[in-house]
């Protein structure tokens, strides 16, 4: 039974998610604003769930229709066919959320959907009361320009959290844009790659499991797997197969900060992923690091950003610090995130290319230097 998902993402990466699924063989690939549409069977959302790098999570479209009023998103979600997926004791909790639309309450919007399902399911099973002990099949709507699409979450925690990030730094990046950022650089582990201010290590940790085609949901568990529809021990075998598929060698990646309770996060953290022994980690300041002229390699990091007022003085001193460092080696691409509009001014150097990129809420740049 050939099924349409979506996959949510971070603004700005998009088309990194579209190639991912392309290049991973699926089929109807499109994407759109925040999100990228694949078609495929449930192995195909498994695989999906384990291998992307960038998506936020894996969507089971189950309908899209007009909802300008409550009898239509009443009717619309009441002529979806849950019974195929939803067994007489799933429990179906239901979240979502609604832009620019006449139906812009999301509780009333919340409460109508639970209502339209309820009552597809209890005429289908012929129960009074629907008992929802067992696997949860959580549903999510959205509600954008009047027309309502509602999905089964095939995922339950995002993909961002890989399972290796038990503690985090005050500004710890998220998974999926330091893996973003890896792929935008096309760094394949054969040159040098620093991140000398690496915080809880996410981006050199995020190069490393890319180079070695660590998987990223090779060591954690998916809403899905407690479904009954479908074979779900397809989850064990792509993750064995995964697990089997990696590579343990030693990466030219180092990762360097000043503050010592970083570089020991970051040491956790690259022993959870797999990739301790594949990375550098040393402690040191940016402005002990030495460049080479003629070295060539890809220096990429997320320094702080100094968004409180007080911070923005020492934010603007580190983008100069890291001008003048870098300013010696030429060879060396560099990738800086930032939100600073005025970041080229202080870093010394206009940028080869910028790309817009969502950090959560925060509007950000990626500054490249070729």
């Amino acid at each position: 039974m050939s099924l349409t998902f979506c996959v949510p993402c971070l603004m700005g990466v998009e088309g990194l998610v579209a190639d991912e699924l392309r290049f991973g063989g699926y089929s109807q690939v499109e994407a759109e604003n925040g999100r990228v549409f694949f078609a495929g069977e449930m192995e195909d959302a498994a695989r999906a769930n384990i291998w992307l790098r960038c998506g936020e999570r894996v969507l089971l479209r189950m309908g899209a229709f007009p909802a300008r009023t409550f009898e239509e998103l009443f009717e619309g979600v009441r002529a979806v066919s849950w019974e195929q997926f939803i067994p007489k004791d799933g429990a179906f909790p239901v979240k979502g959320y609604s832009i620019r639309s006449l139906l812009h309450s999301v509780p009333t919007c919340q409460s109508i959907i639970k209502k339209a399902v309820v009552s597809r399911l209890s005429d289908t099973y012929h129960l009074g009361r629907l008992p929802e002990t067992g696997s949860i099949y959580q549903i999510q709507f959205s509600i954008l320009n009047d027309r309502a699409e509602v999905f089964l979450d095939t995922t339950g925690t995002p993909l961002y959290k890989r399972g290796y990030k038990r503690e985090q730094t005050d500004a710890s990046l998220r998974e999926t844009l330091a893996a973003a950022m890896v792929k935008i650089s096309r760094y394949k582990g054969k040159e040098p790659f620093y991140d000398m201010l690496c915080g809880a290590g996410t981006i050199p940790i995020e190069a490393a499991m890319a180079s070695l085609s660590i998987a990223p949901g090779a060591n954690r568990t998916f809403e899905a797997e407690g479904w009954s529809f479908f074979d779900t021990g397809v989850f064990r075998r792509l993750r064995e197969e995964a697990r089997e598929g990696a590579k343990r060698e030693t990466l030219p990646v180092v990762a360097m900060d000043m503050d010592p309770q970083a570089i020991e996060l970051t040491r956790q953290n690259a022993r959870r992923a797999g990739v301790e022994q594949s990375i550098e980690i040393r402690q040191g300041m940016l402005s002990d690091w030495r460049v080479s002229k003629g070295e060539t390699g890809v220096f990429m990091t997320d320094p702080p950003y100094g968004i409180r007022l007080s911070g923005r003085e020492q934010a603007v001193s580190l983008y100069r610090e890291m001008g003048r460092v870098l300013a010696g080696a030429p060879g060396m691409r560099q990738y800086i995130l930032s939100p600073e509009e005025q970041f080229e001014e202080y870093y010394g150097k206009k940028s080869s290319r910028k790309r817009k990129l969502y950090n959560g809420m925060i509007k950000c740049y990626l500054y490249m230097y070729y």
